[in-house]
């Protein structure tokens, strides 16, 4: 308890009770230290607040004038508590920032089993491929693919996508399908940003690390965009799993170079509020883990 904090506790419940013991009982204080906190007072404000005899205690008019502004401090702090509490309880709005194909595809069909068992929740999604200020837009939560910048804000990595090569079959079929990494330097590749545009892809077979340069006609800015025009013919592309699941499906998209690993991308959850989460926030965080290590079907 902060000095003037418990100053005004212990003058309210002195004034209140009339006794120094009640208080120091209520209070868990020996009496001594409860007269050393309202003696302290007093010489903060520079009045006297309190007429002490030997069998009562009276306000002085200062006191009393001072006990009602007490009283409206303590309340006022009160109604901010019982505030933040709120904040940090299981209600009111989480504004969470995803990007659009994972966000989509991944993260979007999480939210409804969510949304069942938080009733008293609200979620104001925003969705963009480009990184937003978080703390500027007012945002909770974020969803983040890839390698993070060094930043203050909190963050948990919670799941991990695999990459993978692929191409549609008109385009293998016009410029036949590369076998090995190596291969792809006589390959149109459609590049986009980071973990899923890099100019230089990066294969593992065993402990055989295998660094192709790739030549690129095409660059997109938009996740969604880099499968849409790989299934157009446009080149082979590098794409996650998830953001490809639906185009392999129905044959619109086939995997190429299976039998080499590209480093998979982290998932990271990223907070505004430091390090620890606010209870809501670790909530879905929580949730979005459970259902992303779920198994598929």
């Amino acid at each position: 308890m902060s000095d003037r904090w418990q100053q005004l506790t212990v003058f309210i419940r002195v004034a209140e009770s009339g006794s120094f013991s009640q208080t120091a009982r209520d209070l868990r204080l020996s009496q001594p230290s409860v007269s050393r906190i309202v003696t302290e007072l007093e010489e903060r404000v520079g009045v006297k607040l309190l007429i002490r005899t030997t069998r009562h205690l009276t306000l002085t008019e200062a006191g009393a004038t001072f006990l009602d502004k007490a009283r409206d401090v303590l309340a006022t702090i009160e109604e901010a508590e019982y505030a933040a509490r709120r904040t940090d309880s299981l209600n009111g709005v989480i504004r969470l920032a995803l990007p659009t194909a994972y966000g989509s595809r991944a993260i979007m069909p999480l939210l409804p089993s969510f949304m069942d068992a938080y009733p008293n929740l609200q979620v104001d999604i925003m969705m963009a491929d480009e990184r937003q200020n978080l703390v500027v837009d007012g945002v909770d939560l974020a969803i983040r693919t890839g390698t993070l910048p060094d930043s203050t804000l909190g963050a948990r990595r919670i799941a991990s996508l695999e990459r993978i090569v692929v191409a549609s079959p008109a385009y293998l079929a016009r410029k036949g399908a590369p076998t090995t990494p190596n291969e792809l330097t006589a390959h149109d590749c459609i590049l986009g940003h980071g973990a899923f545009g890099r100019g230089a892809w990066r294969f593992k077979q065993g402990e055989t690390v295998i660094s192709v340069e790739v030549k690129s006609r095409l660059t997109i800015n938009s996740a969604p965009g880099i499968p849409a025009a790989s299934v157009q013919g446009l080149g082979l592309a590098v794409v996650s799993d998830v953001m490809s699941a639906d185009e392999r499906a129905d044959n619109r998209l086939v995997r190429v170079l299976e039998g080499y690993a590209l480093e998979p991308a982290a998932v990271y959850a990223v907070y505004t509020s430091g390090p620890k989460p606010s209870r809501k926030v670790k909530a879905l965080v929580d949730h979005l883990i459970a259902g992303l290590l779920r198994p598929a079907g």
